[in-house]
């Protein structure tokens, strides 16, 4: 675990989980050691947050490459932040910068740790959940590591888009982790990961009841994670 993250968790997680109290569901699901892909629904920046909050071992996040090339004070702090917390950067643009997170990520799990993905590629507009994209699928199968399902409610109104920092108020945040969805064995060819992808976000969904979407969500200017 990253030393920056292990001070965090020691001294501002406990404040965090004091001050927003967020309920958890199903944490018994989540193993103690070993590799592992978390898959969640995503809709607010404070999802990175909370979930760090509530898991015990290091997470890292799939972030996106353009916030380890900041400039300017608040650029760099944020790039230097990420660098120190273990964060994965991911090229939204695709291609073989892109496959560059997996060949950071794989190592990481085969070593034991936890990634965390968001299949929708970007934080949901409107509440809803939208169609996965199969990068969590595909890690999950390149890695030999099974897939957990994560759902999280209420996060978009503790930090509704736009909002730069989460409200410091008891919230009405709720986090649910599922069954290990176990992967090994499956075609990991086009279709296969797509109907991998499709079950994931059937999970996903059965844990947040949100209004499902069956197409990409649109982009934002600013998404705090990819899918890939």
């Amino acid at each position: 675990m990253p030393a920056l993250y292990s001070v965090g968790k020691v001294t501002v997680g406990p404040l965090l989980n004091l001050i927003w109290q967020p309920t958890v569901e199903g944490r018994e699901n989540i193993p103690h050691s070993g590799g592992v892909v978390f898959a969640s629904n995503h809709l607010s920046v404070a999802d990175e947050l909370l979930s760090a909050v509530v898991v015990p071992r290091h997470l890292a996040f799939w972030a996106k490459a353009e916030y380890f090339r900041g400039s300017g004070p608040r650029g760099l702090f944020l790039k230097h932040l990420l660098q120190a917390l273990g964060a994965i950067p991911v090229e939204r643009a695709g291609g073989r910068a892109a496959l560059a997170a997996f060949d950071a990520a794989i190592p990481v799990l085969k070593g034991g740790g936890q990634v965390v993905v968001y299949p929708e590629g970007t934080r949901s507009p409107d509440g809803r959940l939208y169609k996965g994209r199969t990068g969590a699928a595909r890690l999950a199968t390149m890695a030999g590591v099974p897939v957990i399902p994560v759902g999280v409610v209420g996060t978009d109104r503790m930090q509704p888009i736009g909002q730069r920092m989460p409200r410091l108020l008891p919230s009405d945040v709720t986090i649910r982790f599922g069954t290990p969805m176990d992967l090994s064995g499956r075609p990991a060819d086009t279709l296969g990961l797509r109907a991998m992808t499709d079950e994931i976000m059937a999970e996903i969904q059965k844990l947040t009841d949100q209004e499902y979407v069956p197409r990409y969500a649109p982009p934002k200017d600013q998404p705090a994670a990819t899918g890939l």
